[in-house]
Parts: C-alpha cells; sequence; structure tokens
C-alpha cells in the first residue's frame, strides 16, 4: 500500500520510520516541503495525518478542493480538540469526508523512543473492521505491536484528554510534592478523563487500555512528553510564554485544557484536575493555589452510584 503522512515533525517522522522499517512505499508531506500537497495525496492508498491541531481544519479544506478518492483510508494520529468547533479531529476528517473509511491511531506512544528502536504498542481504530486491519498491517512489526479495536471516539479521546492530566504532572514533579501526591493524582485523573470521554460518546474499556490509561502513564512519567515539560516548567516560575518558547514541537495539551473547560461547560461534565489546569495556563492560579484547592475539596466515597460526580 501506498502511504503518505502529512507532517514532518516528531511523531510524523516517528510514523513514516516505521511504515517505511515494513517495507512500505512512503510519502512524507509537510508545508514547508518541496512536495506539493496534490502530489502528494495523488494515488496513495493510506493518508495518515500527524500534523497538530491547529492545522488540520485548513489542511482539510485544502484537500477537500483537491479531491480524494473515496477508497483512500484516512488515518487521524493528531490528539487534540478544534478550537472552532469542539471536535476531535477525526470527526473534521469524516465530516469532510464521508465516503472514506476513518482510522484513529493513538497509544503510549513517545516519538523519541520509537525513532530509537525501541519497543512499543498502539491502537487503531475504526468502525469499519478492515480498514483498521489495513492501517494495522503498515506499522506493526516486531518493535511495534499494533492492536485494533471499534471505538475511534474513545481511542482518541483518550489519547487526547490525558495531554491535560499530563500538564498537572508535571505542576506535581515541577513542586517537589512526591511520588504519593503524584500516584494520587494520576489515580484520580483517570475517573475524570473516564466521565468525559464516556459522556461524550467514548466506550469506557477504551480508557482503561493503551490509549487511555496506557497513553497517560507514558506522558505523565517521562520529561520527553511537551505537555508534562509545559507543567513542570510552570512549576519552576516560567510564565506560559516562556515556557512555550522553549519546547519543541506543540503541546497539544494548552489549547485542548481551553476547549475542554467549554465543552465541560456546555455538558455540565464534572471536571475538576482540568479545572485547576485551564485557570494555572490562564494565570487565575498560580501552582501551589491549584493544589491547595484540590486537597481542600469536599471529602467523599472513593466511588460515587452516581459516575458523573465526582
Amino acid at each position: 500500500m501506498n502511504l503518505t503522512v502529512l507532517g514532518a515533525g516528531a511523531w510524523g517522522s516517528a510514523l513514516t520510520g516505521l511504515a517505511r522499517f515494513n517495507g512500505c512505499p512512503v510519502q512524507a508531506w509537510s508545508r514547508h516541503g518541496e512536495l506539493t500537497l496534490g502530489a502528494a495525496i495523488d494515488r496513495c492508498d493510506v493518508l495518515l495525518s500527524a500534523i497538530s491541531m491547529g492545522g488540520v481544519p485548513e489542511t482539510v479544506r485544502k484537500i477537500q478542493a483537491l479531491g480524494l478518492s473515496p477508497h483512500t483510508v484516512i488515518v487521524s494520529a493528531t490528539k487534540g480538540l478544534d478550537a472552532a468547533t469542539l471536535q476531535t479531529p477525526s470527526h473534521i476528517w469524516h465530516d469532510a469526508f464521508p465516503q472514506n473509511p476513518i482510522v484513529v491511531l493513538s497509544g503510549p506512544n513517545l516519538a523519541k523512543e520509537i525513532e530509537d528502536g525501541l519497543p512499543g504498542a498502539t491502537v487503531v481504530a475504526s468502525v469499519q473492521a478492515t480498514a483498521a486491519q489495513r492501517v494495522r498491517d503498515v506499522f506493526a512489526s516486531d518493535r511495534f505491536r499494533v492492536y485494533t479495536n471499534a471505538d475511534p471516539l474513545g481511542t482518541e479521546l483518550g489519547g487526547t484528554l490525558k495531554n491535560v492530566i499530563a500538564i498537572a504532572v508535571g505542576v506535581c514533579d515541577g513542586l517537589k510534592l512526591g511520588t504519593n501526591a503524584k500516584s494520587a493524582l494520576i489515580t484520580r485523573a483517570l475517573p475524570e478523563v473516564v466521565r468525559i470521554g464516556t459522556h461524550l460518546g467514548g466506550q469506557r474499556d477504551t480508557f482503561y487500555g493503551l490509549s487511555g490509561l496506557g497513553d497517560m502513564l507514558a506522558t505523565c512519567s517521562s520529561a520527553l512528553s511537551r505537555n508534562y515539560q509545559v507543567g513542570y516548567g510552570l512549576a519552576q516560575g516560567k510564565t506560559l510564554h516562556q515556557v512555550m518558547e522553549n519546547l519543541q514541537g506543540t503541546a497539544e495539551g494548552v489549547n485542548t485544557t481551553n476547549v475542554l473547560m467549554r465543552l465541560a461547560e456546555r455538558e455540565q461534565i464534572s471536571v475538576p484536575i482540568s479545572a485547576q489546569v485551564y485557570r494555572l495556563l490562564n494565570g487565575l492560579v498560580t501552582p501551589q493555589d491549584g493544589v491547595v484547592a484540590l486537597m481542600d475539596r469536599e471529602l467523599k466515597p472513593e466511588w460515587w452510584a452516581d459516575e458523573a460526580k465526582d
């Protein structure tokens, strides 16, 4: 199969390397490269988008104008939420190309480790099983295990929402609050992610798999995570502008947090941890104030009968 990868950043480059390792013909496109978008998508069997969330709507519009074969499988490997529509990237692709099979690729995948040849695993999810299997065969190898499932929305939300939590964990480590605090934070963050994801239509089990819990553990436990670096930098007293200037790549969790709070308000979803991350990113609290606000919340049983509450 001929694969075209949109995006030449760390994630796009890592996925390009995995496909080439399997002998798959790959064309890599970026806005700053010499290859035109029209030439990149011409006769491709699989079109994989690894561009940042901010670039997805514009790229989709350009491909609509160029035209895309209805037989091309579209793979979304972007983790984020669109600020204009509050939609996930795969939803934007589906609205533009309703005839094309849509697959979501997400998992505990730190690009640097993949590029270094270290073993890893991911999930490819689609309501069309054959499309997911085709994409699985492009990337699966003895160093990269690929699972399939039929819940693309849950798979996508798991990879998106954990970026917000990674910022919070970065703050925890930056303040040197200890292993107990970090473990408690991650554990309490998981039901928050599940609550949001299932409310928006994802399947509960998905969030306990590779694209949910797995991705959260990877992103929250490695300084390779740009979202973790954001939280850590803020805890060190840097401004958000200073932190973002020094990042190599996009920390999608910053935009995701702002969009998530609009979604949570509209849908009346309880998101106490994400709310403190939002307040911190927008200069409404200090890192220390955010910790106090979470620790001073009303005491309650660990498990509620009404899982919409927390």
